[in-house]
């Protein structure tokens, strides 16, 4: 009786560490292994981020490097096939094209997520509740002669505007300048310039007559820290930034959509790469409102999805 059980005990044992196995086998996915490289956009960088850590989860063979050098940045490195996929905040441009072309890079667009592009104050500034486009204009533009925040409405503080933005290697200022100045890449050069948008924060929210302009996701992750400013763009409405406005089209003109660009060869040659960008699609939906933007329809993902998958044959 006793060698019995003990036999019975054993064959549950080996039968419960074969289970154990098999699972291990499909959160490995047959062992996949392999390497994603990702650049680019830091307003992206927090969607493809969270992404990669899910995916690496389910494919613990497979390592994904995820940068934020800007969109600009970024494509710089893509271009000459430096990495899988550049993440970005705006379309490449028509010189990155050319440069991708000549050394052979076929690029497949993807859109990710839509952003509100948020200009931001400190929480103690109480009279910059709204702004209008040509007020941005007149901060902004090149040569721009605002020192003060009087300068812009003679009933506000007689102190000191203290300017916060992205880089030129940004997308977001890229098509921030567009958007408000007219044409991308014009700006006044003498502002505090970083590709972080941590930096970014850290100056508005320590700076009382501060202003500056991020991605979405970064004001909504400091909340506590800043504020937001509502913008008129002339229909007569002062609209805020929020995942309500910025999915129906309300919040212009600082609404845009979010990319990826993927280099074609890799999807067909690395599986890994191939992995990747699908497990992106599928989980997107959920994960993308999770870090603060707002998602496509799950029709739009699964769209791409199909394309990505028809592409990799």
């Amino acid at each position: 009786m006793f060698n019995k059980r003990i036999l019975t005990l054993s064959l549950v044992i080996i039968l419960a560490m074969s289970a154990v196995f098999i699972s291990g086998c499909a959160n490995n996915q047959e062992g996949l292994t392999g390497r994603v490289v990702i650049d680019g956009s830091s307003t992206v960088y927090p969607v493809t981020q969270a992404i990669a850590e899910e995916f690496m989860k389910e494919y613990p063979g497979v390592r994904v490097t995820v940068g934020s050098s800007g969109t600009g940045g970024g494509f710089q490195k893509y271009v000459v096939g430096e990495t899988d996929i550049n993440d970005a905040s705006r379309p490449i441009g028509p010189k990155e094209k050319k440069l991708a072309k000549k050394n052979g890079i076929e690029s497949i667009p993807v859109t990710v997520a839509y952003d509100g592009i948020s200009v931001i104050v400190n929480p103690k500034n109480d009279w910059a509740q709204s702004m209008t486009v040509k007020e941005l204009r007149q901060i902004w533009k090149p040569g721009s002669t605002v020192k003060k925040w009087s300068d812009i409405r003679p009933e506000w503080p007689n102190k000191p505007i203290d300017l916060y933005g992205p880089g030129t290697d940004s997308g977001t200022f890229d098509y921030f300048t567009e958007a408000i100045n007219g044409e991308e890449g014009a700006s006044r050069a003498n502002y505090t310039a970083s590709e972080s948008d941590n930096v970014l924060v850290q100056g508005v929210a320590g700076n009382k007559y501060a202003l500056g302009y991020l991605g979405y996701a970064y004001y909504k992750a400091n909340k506590d820290k800043l504020n937001v400013v509502a913008i008129d763009n002339g229909a007569g409405k002062s609209v805020k930034p929020s995942m309500k406005t910025i999915g129906n089209g309300t919040y212009k003109p600082l609404a845009r959509p979010l990319f990826f660009y993927l280099n074609k060869a890799s999807l067909k040659n690395k599986e890994a790469v191939e992995k990747f960008v699908k497990f992106y699609m599928k989980n997107a939906k959920e994960i993308v409102p999770q870090v603060g933007y707002v998602p496509l329809s799950k029709a739009k993902y699964q769209s791409q999805f199909d394309k990505l998958d028809k592409l990799a044959e």
